[in-house]
Formats: C-alpha cells, structure tokens, sequence
C-alpha cells in the first residue's frame, strides 16, 4: 500500500513525501495560497498606489513619493468617529506615515513571498485592526467588515502554514535565523 496514498499509514507518508518537496498535496493548499498571494496583493497594491499615486485610489498630486501624507486623508476623515480624537491627531506625521507604509510594504511583501506569515499575520492584523478602530463603527455593520476578516484569514494562513504552497516558505523556515527565531516563520 505504500505510496497509494490512501490507506493507513501510507497517507501520511505520501503527504509527508509531497511536503517534503514543496508541493501541495491537497486543492486547499493551492487555494490558501492564492487567497495569501491575492492579500498580499491588496497590501502591496495599496502601498505602490500611495506612494506613486498611480491614481486608483490616490492621485498624482497626493503621492507620497511627491511629498504628501499617505496617511492625512484617511485619519482626518475619523475626525467625526467615537475614536476620532485619538486617530485624527495622528495625521501626516512624518513616523505615522513611515510606520504605515512599512506595515503595507511588509505584510504585502511577507504574503506575496510566504515568509514571515506569523509576524505578517501579527504586525498587518495590528494595522488592520488599528484601521478598524478608526472607522468604527463600519458603515455597513455594527462591528463587522472586511478588515477583521482580513486579520482573521491571515491568522489562519500563519496556522496552516500558507507560505510553503506556492511561496518560499519552507525554505524560509529552514533557515538559521528563523530558525533561531521561530516567530519569524
């Protein structure tokens, strides 16, 4: 039966053999991994639109790399939200727009790559949930939108290990320095 995948034993070192390779053994790897390749995208698209102002959803005159705040517009508008006055002070500080920008650039870049899934799951989730607080409540829902689903799916994406399909993860966690530091999986 070894080698037929699908009895006893055998399955389990069938599916240790394609892991060991890094290939996906399941759809639902191919699956977690384009849902943690097309999130990361959102954050890496959202960090190249501001800072070249691409004019999606930023225009050429508000690109960071101009000399504008990516952060001014989005937390001058919470000035009017229950948080407001702890956000909107925040806005267009030069170590909030830093700290902003590195967080979109790093959590893309993590989820793109599938490296550094639970620091990416941690770190982005704070940003989401920072944006979150922002807003609240959502226009859409008493508490609910798609920021905390985000932060949710990349917790799960840390969980089931979604950078070794389609990413560099396995590699990744292979390394001394990961390995030294196992919160940088």
């Amino acid at each position: 039966m070894a080698g037929s995948g699908n009895r006893g034993g055998a399955t389990t070192v069938h599916v240790a053999e394609h892991r060991a390779v890094g290939t996906a053994t399941r759809p639902s790897d191919s699956i977690w991994a384009l849902v943690r390749i097309s999130i990361g995208w959102v954050f890496l698209w959202a960090f190249l639109d501001k800072t070249f102002g691409w004019g999606f959803n930023t225009p050429a005159d508000r690109a960071w790399i101009g000399g504008a705040s990516p952060t001014t517009g989005y937390l001058k508008g919470t000035v009017r939200k229950p948080l407001g006055a702890v956000f909107s002070p925040l806005a267009g500080h030069a170590w909030a727009d830093w700290l902003f920008m590195l967080g979109l650039l790093g959590t893309g870049a993590a989820l793109v790559l599938g490296v550094g899934l639970r620091l990416a799951a941690a770190l982005g989730g704070l940003l989401l949930l920072l944006m979150w607080a922002a807003e609240l409540p959502p226009e859409h829902n008493p508490f609910m939108d798609y920021r905390l689903v985000y932060a949710l799916v990349m917790v799960g994406l840390a969980m089931v290990n979604a950078g070794d399909t389609l990413g560099i993860g396995r590699w990744w966690g292979n390394t001394a320095l990961v390995r030294r530091h196992p919160f940088l999986k």
